[in-house]
């Protein structure tokens, strides 16, 4: 099964979309795709049968979210914790996404044609070293492509990711590339794996489990959540109408939260600026209160050294993950 699926929608798809593009769409779509298992022992077959079904589900999915002019969708295809599993359905699992990334890869002129970049976050190095290597070859391979973004996380955990990013942000300080007074929640956000997508509009649950499951859960705080009973492989079109009907009714909630927390999160960073700058001064003036304007011309100056620290840190730990991406991508070429 292709990751892109062609086709048009029926002509009541059609119409049900183009009301629903009537109101706010979520620009970004996030999926805990669950139930395949139970889907399998529904149908009496094999878990990897089910596993094989689900992501078929995905590929139609795509489709939908195309259609509907959602540009991101964000799916968790691979938890950390799935590797305690039995070892047969883990090893399943790998060899399922060998099979997928290779057709991803046989793929590539098709991707190229609808523009998909595919991006795999979580920590690749728990993966065997083959799988990888395939990967880094279709997240190099599509890149450049801008019109729409798949994310695909793999080897993964928000718990986990939340760790990373603060061990990232521990070593920019130990090279001397931040200080430890920069660090904040923005900054952590950029080191998160998800840093080049904005935070998903929509999360959406299947199977009739009420959890999070640690997927992007920094990044939901201010989404709209919903949670619903269909198993994935039996997920339809009207499923995902029926959620972003949901983001529709809560949008406005939903933005005036996310509004309020940027006002807030600028009024804590002017502040934690505020005090370097005012140790600074009675540092430097033994004591002695600076005057408006000396405060001022001192915050300015802090700020601007403060933000060409932060876009020099974050320079380099794009170049450290990049290098990590084409390394891998160098060695399956000249394998």
């Amino acid at each position: 099964m292709s990751w892109i699926r062609e086709g048009e929608l029926n002509l009541l798809e059609k119409i049900s979309a183009n009301i629903l593009k009537a109101g706010p769409m979520p620009k970004h779509v996030a999926f805990i795709m669950d139930g395949n298992r139970r889907f399998a022992r529904k149908k009496n077959m094999e878990r990897q049968e089910g596993h094989m079904q689900g992501f078929n589900k995905l590929a139609e999915t795509l489709r939908w979210c195309k259609h509907l002019n959602i540009r991101e969708v964000t799916v968790y295809a691979f938890s950390i914790e799935n590797f305690k599993r039995t070892q047969n359905e883990v090893d399943g699992l790998m060899e399922l996404a060998r099979q997928k990334f290779e057709k991803l890869l046989d793929e590539r002129e098709n991707l190229e044609k609808h523009g998909v970049c595919i991006r795999v976050l979580g920590d690749l190095k728990m993966l065997p070293l083959d799988l990888q290597q395939l990967i880094a070859k279709a997240v190099v391979s599509t890149k450049a492509h801008n019109k729409c973004f798949l994310n695909v996380c793999f080897a993964y955990t928000s718990r986990y990711e939340i760790t990373n990013a603060v061990r990232e942000m521990a070593w920019g300080v130990e090279q001397g590339l931040i200080k430890a007074s920069d660090v904040s929640e923005p900054l952590l956000s950029e080191c998160l794996y998800s840093n080049k997508s904005p935070n998903p509009d929509l999360l959406i649950r299947t199977s009739g489990e009420v959890r999070l499951s640690d997927f992007l859960l920094w990044q939901t705080s201010h989404s709209c959540l919903v949670f619903q009973s269909v198993l994935w492989p039996e997920y339809s079109f009207w499923n995902l109408c029926e959620a972003i009907l949901q983001y529709q009714l809560n949008h406005t909630s939903i933005q005036k939260a996310r509004d309020l927390h940027r006002e807030h999160q600028a009024a804590q960073q002017l502040e934690a600026d505020r005090a370097c700058v005012a140790e600074h001064l009675q540092h430097r003036g033994n004591g002695k209160p600076a005057d408006a304007q000396r405060r001022q011309e001192a915050l300015l100056h802090y700020t601007t050294r403060r933000e060409e620290r932060i876009q020099d840190f974050l320079e380099a730990l794009k170049h450290k993950r990049d290098s990590f991406i084409h390394d891998l991508w160098s060695d399956a070429v000249s394998a």
